[in-house]
């Protein structure tokens, strides 16, 4: 993997959720309530400026090639940074690792990484405003910019970093086929949950560094309607139970299934003993460069007063 000479270079980590709950819907938007934390994979995300404001993206593996630049969100996020900031553009190489239609942020991560190293080229240190811009992208590319352990609440906007006392290992297990978001959401509206869970014990639980109140606070509202819909995440949720971990979920809106451990060993020896046909991955949690420098919450973060209010609504 080799990058422009002379380019700027940053590293756009994939996460996994958690925790993810539902709270009900505000125009047109389904308001959630979900702990992420990001894991040691990434894309890498390469910038040559250009003396017009023209942005180019090339993407490189894991089929990528293949998106319509007018479906990218790399590429809507380059221009819209020009447009924002009056810079001009830039030649974008972006190299795949993280699984695409896994759930695991990979398209949110690359708006975000073209955001972050555009604004390295360019020397834009304005934070707030780089994720306001993040915000008209997408639902999680704000916190895709820096990524870390953090709570998301409203349309997934709003975000507020979450201390934890370890790191956490898990092993994913990755079906080929995606699941397409709007379809499991709908899904979910068919038949929602009605329990409602919150996040708040999954943040206290990380805050304590409690490994087992952790693991019992690991939950998916999705995971069920994700189920309904493909196969795959069935064989993947039924491959990670197989081996008895402290606990399982299907991260985002699925395909991907993860495995909780206590610790990198246990990953290993169920990574070799499975014989089935997915793609299997042992990964743990990091904390990307960009999010040590960002622990202040962000200004568009919810009190917990305003948490409250919107289990309400």
């Amino acid at each position: 993997m080799g990058c422009f000479v002379f380019a700027t270079k940053v590293k756009s980590y994939a996460k996994v959720n958690l925790s993810l709950n539902i709270l009900g819907q505000k125009d047109g938007y389904h308001l959630i309530d979900s702990v992420a934390a990001s894991v040691d994979i990434w894309d890498t995300v390469c910038a040559k400026p250009r003396s017009d404001r023209l942005i180019n993206v090339y993407m490189h593996g894991l089929g990528s090639e293949n998106i319509p630049p007018e479906r990218n969100n790399a590429v809507k996020a380059g221009e819209a940074f020009v447009s924002a900031f009056g810079t001009k553009g830039a030649d974008i190489d972006i190299y795949k690792d993280i699984p695409i239609g896994a759930g695991l942020g990979g398209s949110s991560a690359d708006a975000a990484g073209v955001l972050n190293v555009l604004a390295k080229l360019y020397k834009m240190k304005d934070r707030a405003a780089l994720k306001a811009l993040a915000d008209t992208l997408g639902s999680d590319t704000g916190y895709m910019l820096t990524g870390g352990f953090a709570r998301m609440t409203g349309r997934g906007e709003r975000v507020r970093p979450v201390a934890c006392k370890r790191r956490l290992y898990m092993l994913l297990f990755l079906p080929k086929e995606g699941v397409s978001a709007a379809e499991c959401y709908r899904a979910y509206d068919d038949s929602p949950d009605p329990l409602r869970q919150d996040s708040e014990n999954m943040v206290k639980a990380l805050a304590a560094g409690d490994f087992g109140a952790a693991a019992a606070s690991v939950y998916n509202a999705l995971g069920e309607p994700a189920a309904r819909l493909s196969d795959g995440v069935k064989e993947a949720l039924s491959a990670a139970a197989s081996f008895n971990p402290s606990a399982y979920a299907v991260t985002g809106s699925g395909s991907g299934v993860f495995a909780l451990f206590e610790g990198e060993a246990l990953c290993r020896w169920a990574k070799s003993r499975y014989k089935g046909k997915l793609r299997t991955r042992v990964v743990k949690t990091v904390m990307p460069k960009d999010a040590k420098v960002s622990r202040l919450a962000s200004p568009y973060a919810l009190t917990e007063e305003e948490i409250e209010r919107a289990k309400g609504e």
